[in-house]
């Protein structure tokens, strides 16, 4: 099984993920609405020769099979707060 990878053109560090090139037929159209002019970023084989990045392959690869695309999105900022905290707890 291969998945083809694509990137948001609205929505920084956003990727929608589907099983065919150009197929975006399972894909809500609400959600490709809002992701913008996919951009193809990468085709890849979910067979566990290469990693992903910044997902799951059985994660992925289920959601390929159950709704026809994953879609990964950035993840959260980081709280500078709780940094701060953290580091400071120990003084």
């Amino acid at each position: 099984m291969f998945c083809v990878i694509y990137r948001s053109s609205k929505r920084d560090q956003t990727y929608l993920y589907v099983e065919k090139k150009d197929d975006f037929s399972r894909v809500p159209e609400e959600l490709l609405n809002s992701f913008g002019r996919p951009v193809l970023s990468m085709i890849l084989p979910l067979d566990g020769s290469k990693k992903l990045a910044n997902a799951d392959m059985d994660t992925v690869r289920n959601a390929l099979e159950e709704q026809g695309y994953y879609l990964q999105l950035p993840p959260p900022p980081e709280s500078l707060l709780k940094m701060h905290i953290a580091r400071n707890k120990g003084q």
